[in-house]
């Protein structure tokens, strides 16, 4: 790989390849940390606290329970639906102890979207938050499920604390329907059983499955990236490199905060794996929405990296509680799920101090597959170089490599891609079997950096002209008023399409002459969007990611 355009710009230090594994299984990766950082603060989360050798002991009892009580069996599915909270880890470790496969699960899936993702998964047990249980009483005669182990939010927050906690959801704020499930187990019940039983290690090998990660279903209805552990535990190699500038250990923890919601593949992969595995005390955020709440816990920290999605940067930089923040010991900040704008970037770096770099991945890909370094040589508006042992490539339709500064699709190739759907046809997925077709639109420039243009399915075509909605993004968001924005395409009968941007505004003076004038002296007139809306919020997923497809589903109804 040596010979590859982007190794050139590698920071020093960091290798092209990866070597051999350190270890055959997420299970040993979490082992050797929990042993390695037994007293440190592994986890905290609404005011409670664990460290790395509690996590081990509870997921122990936690597989243990799952295997000798529920007798469940290696290689049985598991769904985790809840958000981040310290049972997360405990249930997630525990599981892989097991010898299971986590399915892990949106807790605000409508019953139909749950409906599908645990038939099509074939799950046996599923670990749910009390807010949510409700929603599965609709499907308890059409999904699989044998077992329900429910938690409440403070039931590992330990004390009156976490009694508060759950006394205060349930009857102040009563985020707890009244729900019917046969067979419940209370989470906490688990743990105590479990500690009377011993768990009997199954034998893990590195093909196995470790995680059924379905994809957002943003692009369509949601299919089950099949990681196994050698994905996931290359992955986390790759990183750890890639990391080592901002991980380097010191005399006092360093401090991530998590904001992304663990059931997420760069949340789970990187906060939750790269950061157990590094001996980092991880702030769990349960809801960042709350964009009050989530800056006043950070108040509490001097953090040293956060993890976010753009419009997660960009909300934060735009509450007034943001200047109260202490940045003086934050190393960086890394942007993923979608397009980190520049006008965030460049924003965020003037007031922290600090980089926001961009890097890109999937679900397929366990996720990262490019990044811009942490230190040394970075380009913003690109996602960066490949990881270590990751070939990235671009191609046609007819699945011909392009030369570099060509436009296609993105494709790629290394230990952490997936091996293919749960039980899908993939003779679509890859080309010539080997390279993933990401479904991204791109190219590598001339030292070696990669730039999306945009998802192949949002482009625009106007007057034969290809349009993406990542560029008009960019430009309208680079505005002083505006605040969020997405550009979607609709039928014209003379153009083929036009451009609609739909516009949330940071200063309610804005016009839309103002603002179409701004555009046109920014781009060619084909670009400029024929149609601009106000609105007061846009659609998004739960990790934060506008949701074009919402939009247009919307507009086609109009």
């Amino acid at each position: 790989m040596k010979d590859f355009p982007w190794y050139k710009n590698y920071p020093e230090g960091i290798p092209n390849e990866i070597g051999p594994l350190p270890f055959d299984s997420l299970v040993d990766l979490f082992e050797n940390a929990s042993k390695k950082y037994a007293g440190l603060t592994a986890y905290e989360n609404l005011g409670g606290k664990l460290t790395y050798q509690q996590v081990d002991q509870l997921s122990t009892q936690f597989a243990a329970y799952l295997q000798k009580k529920l007798k469940l069996k290696k290689g049985d599915r598991i769904a985790i639906q809840m958000p981040n909270l310290l049972q997360f880890p405990v249930a997630f470790i525990g599981a892989l102890k097991a010898g299971l496969v986590v399915v892990n699960t949106n807790p605000l899936y409508t019953a139909r979207e749950m409906e599908h993702q645990f038939k099509d998964a074939g799950i046996s047990a599923l670990v749910i938050v009390a807010n949510f249980a409700h929603n599965v009483e609709a499907i308890l005669d059409k999904i699989p499920v044998k077992h329900f182990i429910v938690t409440e939010m403070g039931d590992l927050v330990g004390g009156f604390r976490g009694w508060l906690v759950n006394f205060v959801v349930k009857y102040i704020k009563r985020l707890v329907p009244g729900y019917h499930l046969p067979q419940i187990i209370s989470f906490k019940k688990v743990l105590s059983e479990g500690a009377t039983l011993t768990l009997d290690k199954p034998k893990i090998e590195r093909e196995d499955l470790a995680v059924l990660q379905y994809t957002g279903g943003t692009t369509g209805v949601p299919k089950g990236a099949q990681l196994s552990h050698r994905n996931l535990v290359a992955h986390n190699e790759m990183i750890s490199y890639w990391f080592e500038p901002l991980l380097k250990e010191t005399a006092q923890q360093e401090i991530v905060v998590t904001a992304l919601p663990l059931y997420h593949i760069f949340a789970l992969s990187v906060n939750l794996t790269l950061m157990y595995h590094r001996g980092l005390n991880n702030v769990l955020i349960t809801n960042p929405r709350d964009m009050k709440g989530f800056l006043t816990e950070l108040k509490k920290y001097r953090l040293s990296i956060l993890t976010g999605v753009n419009t997660l940067f960009n909300g934060m930089m735009n509450h007034p509680l943001f200047n109260e923040l202490d940045f003086s010991q934050l190393k960086g900040a890394v942007g993923g799920g979608m397009a980190v704008q520049d006008a965030v970037a460049i924003r965020w770096e003037e007031l922290t101090k600090s980089p926001l770099v961009e890097g890109y991945g999937l679900s397929e890909t366990s996720p990262v597959l490019c990044c811009n370094p942490l230190n040394g040589k970075q380009k913003r508006g690109t996602i960066g170089l490949p990881m270590p042992s990751t070939e990235v490539a671009v191609f046609d339709d007819l699945g011909n490599q392009l030369a570099q500064g060509e436009t296609g699709e993105i494709c790629a190739r290394g230990p952490q891609v997936m091996r293919g759907y749960w039980e899908k046809d993939n003779t679509d997925v890859f080309y010539h079997n080997e390279w993933f077709k990401t479904g991204d639109v791109g190219f590598m420039d001339a030292e070696g950096f990669f730039k999306i243009v945009d998802r192949k399915k949002d482009m625009i075509k106007v007057s034969g002209f290809n349009v993406f909605p990542n560029e008009i993004e960019n430009v309208i968001a680079l505005n002083p008023k505006v605040l969020e924005v997405a550009a979607i395409g609709i039928p014209d009968e003379r153009s083929g399409e036009v451009i609609k941007a739909f516009i949330v505004k940071k200063d309610p003076s804005l016009t839309e002459e103002e603002l179409k004038k701004y555009c046109h002296e920014n781009m060619v007139n084909y670009k400029v969007p024929k149609f601009f809306v106000f609105k007061t919020e846009l659609p998004k997923t739960n990790v934060g990611k506008i949701l074009r497809r919402a939009l247009k589903e919307a507009e086609a109804k109009s």
